[in-house]
C-alpha cells in the first residue's frame, strides 16, 4: 500500500474499522505511518491517538482488542478500511459499535452460527446445543441424519406447514455440525463459488 499522509496537515488518515464477520462498522479511528506499519506487524489494530498524542492499540486497557483480518486503501489512498475480528465491545461506553449497534449480523444464518457459538459453551443441563455438542461428533451427525430423512418423507406428503418445519429442523442441525467440525456456512459457499467458476 502506497498511502498518502500528506492529505491532511496532521499526516493522519481516517480508518474505518468494520467487522470481518458480521460486516458491520465498528468505529472510526485515525492513523499515521507508524501506526499502520504497527497495526501490520503485531495484528493488532493500533491508531494515533489526537488526545494522548501517542500510537493507542484498541484493546490496550480494556483488553478488547481488534484483530486484524485485511487493511485496504481507498481510490484516493487517503483513508483505510481495515477489517477486524474485535475481542469484545468497541466503543469506550461499553457498546458493541460506536454508533450503538449491537455487533451482529443482518444474515439471520450468520446470527444464528455465532448464537450456536455461544449455547455450545453453555452448561449441557441448560441448553439443548450444548447437550448435542457434550454427546459428541456421532450423536451430532445421527441427529442431521434422522432430520434429512424426516424431510424426504415429509416432502411426500401435502403438509407445507409440517415440510418447512422439518427443513427448519434439518438446516439447524446441520449448521450444528458444520460448528463440531470447525467448519460454518461460509466454508461451504467458499466450495460452491469455486465450483460456480469453473
Amino acid at each position: 500500500m502506497k498511502l498518502d499522509y500528506t492529505k491532511y496537515a496532521d499526516g493522519l488518515i481516517p480508518a474505518i474499522v468494520q467487522d470481518y464477520d458480521t460486516q458491520k462498522v465498528l468505529m472510526l479511528g485515525f492513523m499515521n505511518e507508524e501506526a499502520v506499519k504497527q497495526t501490520e506487524q503485531t495484528g493488532k489494530v493500533t491508531f494515533y491517538s489526537r488526545s494522548k498524542k501517542r500510537l493507542w492499540t484498541k484493546g490496550e486497557e480494556s483488553g478488547h482488542f481488534l484483530e486484524l483480518k485485511s487493511m485496504a486503501e481507498d481510490c484516493d489512498k487517503d483513508t483505510l478500511l481495515i477489517k477486524a475480528h474485535p475481542a469484545g465491545p468497541v466503543c469506550h461506553t461499553g457498546a458493541d459499535t460506536c454508533w450503538s449497534e449491537r455487533n451482529h449480523s443482518d444474515n439471520f444464518l450468520v446470527y444464528l452460527e455465532e448464537i450456536i457459538r455461544l449455547r455450545k459453551q453453555a452448561s449441557p443441563d441448560d441448553s439443548y446445543v450444548a447437550r448435542l455438542f457434550s454427546k459428541g461428533i456421532n450423536k451430532i451427525a445421527q441427529k442431521v441424519g434422522e432430520e434429512a430423512v424426516e424431510l424426504v418423507i415429509e416432502a411426500k406428503d401435502n403438509n407445507e406447514g409440517l415440510f418447512l418445519d422439518e427443513a427448519a429442523d434439518l438446516l439447524f442441525h446441520y449448521l450444528l455440525l458444520l460448528n463440531a467440525k470447525g467448519h460454518n456456512l461460509q466454508s461451504v459457499i467458499g466450495v460452491l463459488q469455486k465450483r460456480h467458476s469453473r
